[in-house]
């Protein structure tokens, strides 16, 4: 189904009286949708009610196949991450249940979901499966304390910087390509953060923080 399909049925009396219902918080029993019908009905519902959306997909194939359906309809594919209306919230390993092997990209995608959450973002679509939905992650507070925000202008010592990223597990490599990751060349920080979907470029004067870009 194509995204004008999508409009056409938010015009649909149906679908606004199921908007209203989930804006009650009431519980919905839909049947009778096979294929793209469910993601057109969701980014048709998703455009008549407010809220933060989250959609359980039975596994994870059918998660992502949900997940592209989305992107394409709210044409969100070529989007920067942080401008993303539908976001994918894996499991953090490439294997259910192996955490020493990590998936940095798959990390990403989890913390810009947790960070949608603890602000509240408004009509964002959070598809996933059971085992990513299972997995623990920290608290507002457990993140708000594990992360670390520097401005231009500031004070801050490379040692200092240096040591922090070791802290929290980053790889000091001589090219950063993907999260957890940082580089250093005389005065200039690469940083692949876990918070942006490019790495950060920091430069320093001294100790001050000259600039940050990404």
């Amino acid at each position: 189904m194509t995204s004008t399909q999508a409009i056409s049925l938010v015009n649909e009396q149906q679908t606004a009286n199921i908007a209203a219902l989930l804006n009650q918080h009431k519980h919905l029993l839909l049947s009778g949708l096979t294929g793209s019908s469910k993601s057109v009905l969701m980014q048709a519902t998703v455009a008549l009610s407010s809220g933060f959306h989250l959609v359980i997909c039975a596994d994870k194939e059918a998660a992502a196949y949900f997940y592209n359906d989305l992107e394409n309809l709210l044409h969100d594919r070529e989007k920067e991450l942080h401008k993303k209306q539908v976001l994918f919230y894996p499991t953090s390993y490439k294997r259910p249940y192996e955490p020493e092997k990590a998936d940095n990209n798959y990390i990403l995608s989890r913390t810009e979901v947790l960070s949608r959450v603890s602000v509240n973002v408004r009509k964002t679509i959070v598809v996933s499966y059971p085992e990513a939905i299972c997995e623990k992650v920290f608290t507002k507070k457990m993140l708000s304390k594990n992360s670390f925000k520097m401005r231009q202008g500031e004070q801050v010592s490379l040692d200092f910087l240096t040591d922090l990223l070791a802290t929290y597990n980053f790889e000091r490599v001589d090219f950063v390509i993907e999260p957890g990751q940082f580089a250093i060349r005389g005065g200039i920080v690469d940083v692949f953060s876990f918070s942006n979907e490019q790495p950060y470029r920091i430069e320093f004067f001294g100790d001050e923080v000259d600039s940050i870009r990404s």
